[in-house]
């Protein structure tokens, strides 16, 4: 369960993907079989949440990982660069980003 928390020790992740409401499912789909399969279970994940926004135009992708180490570690992989070049030809960009949580409010 993603928690976000200014105590909670590690990375924050949030990679947003702009795509056609046409493709929407189909990178949906994509970034849930790679989290299902690969990226959930590598070293270092926590948590992570997709939301779409209501025209259907983009993803974002919020995640958390013990380490940026490790977030980097993954994307370097075989199998995440090979996941990637697929999700890169169902959206017009994709961009992750790593933040430090500043403030939250309940």
């Amino acid at each position: 369960m993603v928690e976000i928390s200014k105590a909670t020790p590690g990375q924050t992740v949030i990679t947003t993907f702009e795509m056609t409401p046409g493709t929407c499912q189909d990178l949906l789909d994509e970034l849930t079989q790679a989290y299902a399969e690969f990226i959930s279970k590598q070293p270092g994940f926590i948590s992570a949440a997709l939301h779409v926004n209501d025209a259907q135009t983009r993803i974002a992708n919020y995640s958390q990982w013990e380490r940026r180490e490790d977030f980097q570690a993954m994307l370097r992989t075989e199998e995440m660069r090979a996941r990637n070049r697929v999700i890169g030809g169902l959206c017009k960009s994709f961009e992750p980003v790593m933040y430090d949580v500043a403030e939250v409010f309940d």
